[in-house]
Formats: structure tokens, C-alpha cells, sequence
């Protein structure tokens, strides 16, 4: 038996939906050749990660283990999929491998970060492969709800791997390549060791549709709103439908503006690659302002509620000097992600509060279609493949243990790997062989920082209980020279005293420093700790929170 192995490793996206980051390896235990699939990105939420710009997959294993990264293959332009290339070439520095539009987009990620834009090489389309040392790592065409995203067909001396990436079964697509069932049968024919497979919409029954089911509802929508602007949100990177929107409203005759970096980003990058042909000619926000209300169209970033998009500042007021009134339709064509409702309800209740009509899939009309298989859609495909090993991916834990249900179902065997379960691949039934600590990072202002380092969790607290700054000097025979004195932010100016808090702190420190003893005074951490304890127990009687508190002692010799 040979002593090499094939592992597979998850380090996000196994367990969770965002953050996609996987790991494949061939050769001798801890000699392995490895190859990364995906390196994206997953986006905080006030509750738990504050003040945090982004968060990344903690990819210390990867990072340890640089000298064996052969390439990083990159299967399509969404963010979770993409988003950390910049933030982790540094650290990684193996060269980046993708298909056109993806590749456009991760160099303008690169570009931005100073790192050099040819890190990222350019892939031909299935039967073309890379040589990665033990590997060769092909694209295989998939539609999803972003153009040129890719399987993956990853070969290796033990059998061949395909990772599906994400993915829809649509043979009308609109813009992008149609699921060919001729071709996935084809690659699968001599027989594939492992299908590493999307498990997002395993728990939807119904076959999934077609983009093209879409464009018609829409353009019905649009032509019956005789006045006002018609505005529309989606995912900027749903080009299709981003295509689709424009179309509409221009048969029904408005002028298409796009509002939101991202959303020229996007567009811009897929007529540069050339996967976006005939898109409506779009007009400036600035030349807008000077056409009739009822002829014009925006399509606008900001479907998932987010506070800066372009959506959440035309609920607020105004954008680029274009103002919604009443009168108005804005129509949400996209899935709202979970987590994500109470941003996206609230610029609803806004929209509706300046008498605009608000539409989204709960109008019953059809104006979005998932670009993930449906549960059908994921056995029709698994029967294609026919692959002796199914490792479902991309899903929470409850998705992942369906999905192995579903393969064992089947008479398949299916594993249920989450982020940090390294898995040997290479004998006839999966096996896990290592478990690896994983995690996550946080892009946190222009700085990485670990999740654990205790940044997040001070900023939580202080969000939570206030702050005090105590400042006290004491002259060179350790004796306090005046009060000491207290600044609050975040709390209550009074308390249950009816005193100013403030006061009532300094009082309760002078007190007790009135009768310290000198070994206290002389000892700058003893004393630190005493005021400190002294400003929680105050600020728990006075306002019922226990503040975070620092202490500054200066002395005077």
C-alpha cells in the first residue's frame, strides 16, 4: 500500500456559508503538496464583531506550511470566495490561478493592497489544466449567479476530485455558460474518487429555475408603474440580473443608471472580459438629475441591507443628489441572507415612510431566482458524477449533515467535515486523520487581528458597561497630590443618588485613599487594582453597570 495520501482540508466554509477556504493535499504524511481552493471572506455584524472591516479564515496551518503551496485556485468572483486574496498573499505568496472575470476582479483586489496584479494568472476553461506538482487543476464551466464561475477537476495519482464550487443546474442562464449534463458526464466517465459538493439549498424540495424565468415578471412590473422612479437592488455581482433589470426598464423605455461602486465595478469588469455583450447604454447620476422622474431607472447596490450601500443612503436621504419620493417603486430582487433581515427591513420601513412602493419576492411575484441547486438539482448531479465519496461543503452543520444523508441514500459514502477536520481521501472509505485549530481574523481598520486577541471583545465591553479614566498623582513621598479626577463616555451623567456620577466616583476614591496605607500607595499595580474595583462597584450601585475602567498614576519626583 502506498505510504502517499490525498487529504482534504477545510479551514472555512465547512460548517458556516461565507468564508470559503479549502485545502487539498498529496503525498507522505506532513510532506504533502498542497493546493488552495477559494480564499473569501465572510462580513461582521454590530452585535458580535464591532468596528470590524472584515473577517478573514485564519490560515495559520496554510501560512506554516507556505514552501508546499503549489497554486490557489479561485472558482469564482464572489466575495466569500474571493474577498481574502489580497489580505492573505503576504502570508501565502503562491501564485493565483482563475478564469477571466475572476481574475480581473481578484487583480483589482490586488492592486489596491500594492501587491503585484501578475500573481494572478489567467485559466483557460475545461480541457485545459494547470500543473500544481502532483496535481492537475482544470475549470469546468458551471452556472451560478455570477459569471465564468467553475467545478474544479482536480487529478492526482490517487483519483480525481471534483469541487463543484457554487452552482445552479441552469441551461438558460442570460449571461454566463449553461450546465452542460453531456460534459459533467463526460469528465465523470472513468470514475471520480471524491465530489466535494455546495449544500446551500439542500433543504429546498423543488427543482431549482431558470434566470430566464425572471426578466418577463420584471418587465411587467416595470411597465406598469407609470410614475415615478423604478429603482432595483440585487447582488452587484449577479451580472445577469443586473442585465436583465437594465433590459427591462430600457423596453420600457427609462434611462438605466448604476448607483454604488460596486455595481460599476462589476459591470464594468464583465464587458472588459467580455462575458457582458449588448448591455443598455446607462446615463450619469449627474445627467439624471436633468430627465423626467418617470423615464429613469437606478439599480442600486445595497440588497442586503447594508448602511453604506447606495439603497441604505436613498432610504436615508439623498445619493449622488437623486432623492426618492413618493410615488417611487423600489423592487428588491434578491434573497435576503440570513442575518441580514433587520438591515433590509429597516430600509423598507424608510423607503415606506417616504411613500415609496416597496416589492420583494413576499409580493408574489417572481423577480429572484436562487444561484445555489436545490436539493433535486444536487441528486441529479451526484447521479451524473456518480462519485464514490460525496463531501458535502459550502453550509452550516445542519446543511452538511443532510447533505450526507442524502449521498448515504444514494449508497454512496458521505462524510461530514467541518472547518479543521483534515480528511485522507485515499482508501476506499474517507477517514479523518487530523484535527486542525482553526478560526477566523478580522480586518480591523488597515491591521489584522485575531479573533481571540481581546480588541473585539474590549470593544463589546465598553459598548456594553461605559468607560471611566481615573488619573491620580501622587508627589514623591507616595501621598496624593489634590483628587483624583474621572472622565465617562458612555454612561449615565446621574445616578440612584441623584448626584452627578461623576462626583459620586471621585468621592468614593478619595475616600478610600484617605485611608490607604503606604504599601498600597507605593505600589502602582495594588493601587491600580483597588481604584479599579472601587469605580466597578460605584458604577454598579450608581447605574447599574460594572464600566470598563483604566487607570493612569503619575508620580511627581
Amino acid at each position: 500500500m502506498s505510504s502517499e495520501r490525498l487529504i482534504y482540508l477545510p479551514l472555512g466554509g465547512a460548517g458556516e456559508i461565507g468564508m470559503n477556504a479549502y485545502v487539498y493535499g498529496y503525498g507522505k504524511p506532513e510532506q504533502e503538496r498542497l493546493i488552495v481552493v477559494d480564499l473569501g471572506v465572510t462580513f461582521p455584524d454590530m452585535d458580535g464583531t464591532p468596528g470590524v472591516d472584515l473577517i478573514l479564515p485564519d490560515i495559520t496551518w496554510l501560512a506554516e506550511r507556505k514552501d508546499r503551496i503549489e497554486g490557489i485556485f479561485i472558482t469564482h468572483a464572489h466575495e466569500d470566495h474571493v474577498g481574502a486574496v489580497s489580505h492573505s498573499y503576504e502570508a501565502l505568496g503562491a501564485p493565483i490561478y482563475a478564469r477571466p472575470f475572476t481574475a480581473n476582479i481578484a487583480r483589482r483586489k490586488m492592486g489596491e493592497y500594492g501587491y503585484p496584479e501578475e500573481a494572478v494568472t489567467v485559466s483557460a476553461a475545461w480541457p485545459d489544466q494547470v500543473e500544481a506538482g502532483p496535481f492537475k487543476v482544470g475549470f469546468l464551466p458551471m452556472s451560478h449567479s455570477i459569471p465564468e464561475s467553475a467545478a474544479l477537476i482536480i487529478d492526482s495519482p490517487a483519483g480525481r476530485v471534483i469541487h463543484s464550487g457554487d452552482f445552479k443546474l441552469d441551461e438558460t442562464p442570460l449571461v454566463g455558460e449553461a450546465f452542460d449534463p453531456k460534459l459533467w458526464a463526460d469528465v465523470s466517465k472513468d470514475g471520480v474518487k471524491a465530489f466535494v459538493c455546495d449544500s446551500t439549498n439542500i433543504f429546498s424540495p423543488n427543482p431549482g429555475q431558470s434566470e430566464s424565468t425572471v426578466g418577463p415578471e420584471i418587465e411587467t412590473l416595470i411597465r406598469g408603474h407609470k410614475t415615478g422612479i423604478v429603482v432595483a437592488t440585487t447582488f452587484a455581482s449577479n451580472v445577469a440580473r443586473v442585465k436583465t433589470l437594465a433590459e427591462a426598464g430600457e423596453r420600457a423605455g427609462r434611462s438605466i443608471v448604476l448607483l454604488g461602486r460596486a455595481m460599476r465595478r462589476m459591470v464594468e469588469a464583465a464587458i472588459e472580459t467580455g462575458v457582458l455583450k449588448d448591455f443598455p447604454p446607462t446615463v450619469s447620476p449627474e445627467d439624471a438629475r436633468n430627465i423626467p422622474r418617470e423615464n429613469l431607472m437606478l439599480l442600486v447596490t445595497g440588497s442586503q441591507g447594508e448602511r453604506r450601500a447606495a439603497s441604505a443612503q436613498l432610504a436615508n436621504g439623498k445619493y449622488m443628489g437623486l432623492e426618492l419620493k413618493e410615488g417611487d417603486l423600489f423592487l428588491f430582487s434578491s434573497k435576503t441572507i440570513p442575518g441580514n433581515e433587520r438591515g433590509v427591513i429597516r430600509i423598507m420601513n424608510q423607503l415606506s415612510e417616504k411613500g415609496v412602493d416597496v416589492v420583494d419576492e413576499s409580493s408574489g411575484g417572481h423577480y429572484h431566482v436562487s444561484g445555489h441547486a436545490n436539493r433535486p438539482d444536487l441528486e441529479r448531479l451526484q447521479d451524473i458524477v456518480n462519485p464514490q465519496i460525496v463531501v458535502p461543503m459550502h453550509g452550516e452543520h445542519r446543511h452538511l449533515r443532510e447533505h450526507v444523508k442524502l449521498a448515504e441514500g444514494k449508497g454512496r459514502k458521505g462524510v461530514l467535515a467541518v472547518n479543521g477536520m483534515m480528511i485522507d481521501l485515499s482508501g476506499n472509505a474517507p477517514k479523518v486523520v487530523e484535527y486542525i485549530e482553526t478560526g477566523r481574523t478580522y480586518l480591523d481598520g488597515s491591521v489584522q487581528i485575531g479573533a481571540l486577541d481581546g480588541v473585539v471583545r474590549d470593544r463589546i465591553r465598553m459598548a456594553l458597561n461605559g468607560h471611566v479614566l481615573v488619573t491620580l498623582i501622587l508627589d514623591d513621598n507616595d501621598e496624593p497630590l489634590g483628587e483624583p479626577w474621572c472622565e465617562t463616555m458612555g454612561l449615565a451623567e446621574t445616578g440612584r443618588s441623584k448626584a452627578a456620577v461623576v462626583e459620586v466616583f471621585e468621592a468614593d476614591l478619595s475616600q478610600f485613599l484617605g485611608r490607604a496605607d503606604a504599601k498600597t500607595l507605593r505600589d502602582d499595580s495594588k493601587l491600580e487594582e483597588a481604584l479599579r474595583r472601587i469605580v466597578r462597584k460605584t458604577g454598579q450601585d450608581e447605574v447599574g453597570k460594572k464600566p470598563e475602567v483604566t487607570v493612569v498614576i503619575s508620580r511627581m519626583h
